[in-house]
């Protein structure tokens, strides 16, 4: 690294500077919506839904296959039994609803409502 140019520790600089505020976008994003909730005297977690997405299947209501590349598999085969279009098993956390009842805010649902289905 004896002939690195400005321009190539500039670049390398913005590189390292854009993926930084890739990787923290989600979590800024969600410190913003928590705080304009809170500031509406709403739930912060589901903004006043009472359900959240279920974190083990991500709302699908079934659970993934788990495969190579962000649980798909990289080249599905055709003959697989376990294609895309097979049935995949019930997500057991949220019994295949998709969502679960928000931790912060389900405990304070007033006597005469009742839960969401």
């Amino acid at each position: 690294m004896d002939n690195v140019t400005a321009s190539e520790v500039a670049g390398m600089a913005v590189g390292a500077l854009l993926l930084a505020a890739t990787v923290a976008a989600p979590r800024v994003d969600a410190f913003i919506s928590a705080s304009q909730r809170r500031s509406l005297r709403m739930c912060s977690r589901c903004g006043d839904l009472r359900v959240i997405p279920c974190s083990k299947c991500g709302g699908a209501g079934v659970v993934s296959g788990g495969g190579l590349l962000f649980g798909l598999p990289f080249l599905p085969n055709p003959s697989d039994e376990r294609s895309a279009t097979a049935a995949r098993p019930p997500c057991p956390e949220c019994r295949s609803k998709g969502r679960i009842p928000c931790p912060l805010c389900s405990g304070k649902l007033p006597s005469s409502s009742s839960p969401l289905p």
